[in-house]
């Protein structure tokens, strides 16, 4: 992809200042946050808290309600919508697929931008198109239709329509769901190669948060309408409930025990718990020692090893 360096002898910046964001009403207020060329980020927050609509606003597709948003030198406020295109190619989840496209045929959309609405690509932008498949590994579905490709290979064409956008930032809404495990891990190795070789400012969204936190250098969550900036690390250790299974809250009617264990063998006790049981547990308590569960409820104890005899336990609570 060496045609696709042409940004890297200078740094672009994005930055937020003093920023309140929502549509009439604010979902996040006073924020203040800055990426830099070569940096991965990562956006976590629950359902609702304003991610997408944060993303939107840096596209100026929403206004801000407060305080500016600038990419490079320039407010956003004062770039086209051409000239944001030219600056910010975007991967929405949600993305509509051309169903009779090829591989080819959407890669080479990122060029649009570059030319009136009836283009034909140059020899040049042909070889960066069939290099951009390469990259992604996908040379062998060039001619492949959209619509007989596996979920992975999709959304790494659609990254591909994006890199050959050649915009210094690339904004990517949740590019892991729906994703096995080895697809997930391909793609944001993808975007820190290109995040390291190519000086591309990165930011993604995921709830894929655990995975993904191995891939970014900072992580933008969003929570009580704040947004909590800066290196990984930082923000985790600022944050207990990032590294605790709660945080994203998949049943709502469950109430957690007290659980006093590794964090491993917490988070798998509470994935069990929260999938299989929808009681009140906030009597019980679980404790991990010696290679054995002992559990705690109403001054009975009871111990087991596996999480198919706590499984079992738990049913009859119910």
């Amino acid at each position: 992809m060496d045609q696709k360096i042409a940004d890297t002898n200078h740094t672009m910046q994005l930055k937020i200042s003093q920023a309140d964001i929502g549509y009439k009403n604010t979902l996040i207020s006073e924020a203040n946050a800055q990426l830099q060329s070569g940096e991965v980020c990562l956006l976590i927050g629950n359902n609702g808290v304003g991610k997408t609509t944060l993303i939107r606003s840096i596209l100026h597709q929403i206004p801000l309600l407060r305080g500016t948003l600038t990419i490079g030198d320039k407010n956003i406020q004062q770039l086209s919508v051409k000239e944001i295109a030219e600056h910010i190619a975007v991967v929405f989840s949600k993305s509509v697929i051309p169903q009779n496209y090829t591989v080819n045929d959407l890669v080479s959309l990122g060029k649009y931008i570059h030319y009136p609405f009836y283009f034909e690509l140059t020899e040049k932008d042909k070889k960066e198109v069939r290099e951009t498949i390469e990259d992604l590994g996908l040379q062998q579905y060039h001619n492949t239709l959209l619509k007989n490709l596996s979920d992975g290979n999709l959304q790494k064409a659609l990254i591909g329509r994006a890199l050959i956008q050649n915009s210094p930032v690339i904004i990517l809404d949740e590019p892991t769901t729906h994703l096995d495990e080895q697809n997930k891990i391909i793609i944001l190795k993808t975007l820190r190669k290109l995040a390291r070789e190519h000086r591309k400012l990165i930011l993604f969204s995921s709830h894929d948060w655990r995975l993904a936190k191995e891939f970014a250098d900072k992580i933008w969550y969003i929570k009580d309408r704040m947004l909590h900036a800066g290196i990984v690390e930082d923000v985790l250790i600022q944050h207990h409930e990032l590294t605790d299974p709660s945080l994203f809250h998949v049943n709502e009617y469950f109430k957690p025990p007290r659980i006093i264990a590794p964090p491993l063998q917490k988070e798998m006790l509470y994935s069990l718990l929260q999938k299989n049981s929808t009681a009140d547990l906030s009597l019980l308590s679980f404790e991990f020692t010696d290679y054995r569960w002992k559990i705690s409820i109403n001054e009975s104890n009871y111990q087991y090893e596996s999480f198919e005899e706590i499984l079992s336990f738990i049913k009859k609570l119910h």
